[in-house]
């Protein structure tokens, strides 16, 4: 039996990965303070975790060229992005729904779930226009590799790392570092673009200042009959293991989608059993939560196990984590190599997403157009964070009916999405399935575009009938 040591000569199996979650969380701090300290940083909104990334990678390039070797493990930063992406997403779908419901009409929740389906589908077109057009010019670029921009800037770097790693089997080299660039460049993109926005129509006296309410009650951390924080074990733990039983029912999931691969002999199940970890995740977490929900009705159990308080704490601090070691994973010579592409998808990118979100919310959000335009805007170019906070700034006690409507909308948004997520394998096969999602993904927003059209106008229909009763 080999010897067992906690010293240097067993540092990879040791101490690599403790030091590397040390480096994360050390470089989230210095993040922090400069975003205190430099108000501008502070005023457009630029995460602190994204500051902290950006810190390690510069840090990482200039061990790189003096020294020769890296001052982080590129691996065990993809390896992180990959797992707090799915742990982020089971923690916010655990979470128990006590938002207004009666604040946010049916048929607004279903337009911005077709809001954020169509953006993601303007996204894929504009960006696979973009990407063969490079294609077409002999660049040498991946034929799909624009899909990456919905990815990077409608679901963050978790996504963005794990598609263009996937599409490595179909000839991209872009090594991780491409998605993950596109996914930085829209958190910048959702905090500068939001705070110009938010200038703009305060000089034009459209978006009012409201006074902020720093007042917590004890609801805001806890509901009613919650299991308490003196029983033997400490209420965090028993978020901590829910979220990790939701994983680990998540991980079944894909072993059997898998294995399906090895029986039928069809790629495509594999693809989808490692490529959607995410949305496996919040599966289970669903049936979690309903399980709990009629164990309670059922006074089977008798406490209320979930807090979303602490949930929302574990998924903020996995998209932290998610972040900071999407941005270090760069490589910067992906980066120089595919500079121009990169450019063009992120400002095409910006451009349509702030068009079409701009249109839709002004037409049909009327009364909470800013609102609904910043929550969206903010997350369909960084991630949900992003755009909360930047519906906070207009918004900061949640007045209007715009997080409810948000919230309530996920559902529909992720039915929205599902075809272009689903796609993905297809479409990198070959230059013609490419060229069919291309035509599908068009397709699509003109269909959801329609609906959200149809949906304004049974609306007004509805008000008008009600004013003549």
């Amino acid at each position: 039996m080999d010897s067992w040591k906690f010293d240097l000569t067993q540092f990879n199996s040791v101490w690599l990965l403790v030091c590397q979650l040390g480096l994360l969380l050390i470089a989230l701090l210095f993040g922090n303070a400069l975003r205190r300290l430099i108000p501008f940083l502070r005023k457009a909104f630029i995460p602190s975790a994204l500051l902290g990334g950006l810190i390690l990678f510069l840090i990482n390039l200039l061990f790189d060229k003096a020294f020769g070797m890296p001052f982080i493990d590129q691996r065990i930063m993809q390896i992180i992005t990959y797992h707090a992406l799915a742990i982020g997403f089971i923690a916010m779908s655990l979470k128990i729904s006590d938002v207004g419901k009666k604040k946010a009409t049916t048929i607004k929740v279903f337009q911005n779930g077709l809001l954020t389906g169509g953006t993601y589908m303007l996204q894929a077109v504009s960006g696979l226009l973009v990407g063969l057009l490079f294609f077409w010019l002999g660049s040498g670029l991946f034929y799909d590799a624009g899909i990456i921009l919905p990815l990077g800037f409608g679901q963050g770097p978790g996504n963005a790392l794990t598609w263009d790693l996937n599409f490595t089997e179909y000839g991209f080299d872009g090594n991780g570092s491409f998605g993950l660039t596109i996914a930085s460049i829209g958190f910048v993109v959702a905090s500068i673009v939001g705070v110009v926005y938010i200038n703009i129509f305060k000089s034009k006296n459209q978006i009012k200042e409201r006074q902020v309410n720093l007042v917590r009650d004890i609801k805001d951390f806890e509901s009613e009959n919650e299991i308490q924080d003196s029983e033997s074990v400490d209420k965090a733990s028993i978020q901590i293991a829910i979220v990790a039983l939701g994983y680990g029912l998540a991980l079944a999931i894909m072993f059997f989608f898998s294995k399906l691969t090895d029986w039928t002999g069809v790629k495509l199940f594999n693809d989808v059993a490692w490529g959607f970890n995410f949305i496996w995740g919040v599966i289970t977490a669903t049936v979690i939560k309903l399980i709990f929900k009629y164990l309670n009705k059922k006074q089977i159990v008798h406490r209320r196990y979930i807090n979303n308080y602490q949930m929302d704490r574990i998924s903020g601090f996995a998209f932290d984590l998610m972040i900071i070691a999407g941005v270090a994973a760069i490589d910067f010579d992906v980066i120089t190599k595919y500079i121009w592409v990169i450019l063009a998808l992120s400002v095409v990118g910006g451009i349509v997403t702030y068009l079409y979100v701009r249109l839709i919310t002004k037409r049909f959000f009327k009364g909470i157009e800013h609102e609904a335009f910043l929550v969206n805007f903010g997350t369909l170019t960084g991630t949900a964070s992003n755009g909360m906070i930047l519906l906070r700034e207009i918004d900061p006690n949640y007045e209007t009916p715009t997080s409810s409507i948000f919230v309530l909308s996920q559902f529909p948004a992720m039915i929205g999405v599902a075809p272009l997520l689903l796609l993905l394998p297809f479409g990198a096969s070959s230059p013609t399935n490419c060229y069919i999602s291309l035509g599908i993904f068009g397709l699509l927003f003109i269909v959801y575009t329609g609906l959200i059209i149809f949906l304004g106008k049974r609306e007004k229909k509805i008000k008008e009938t009600a004013k003549v009763e």
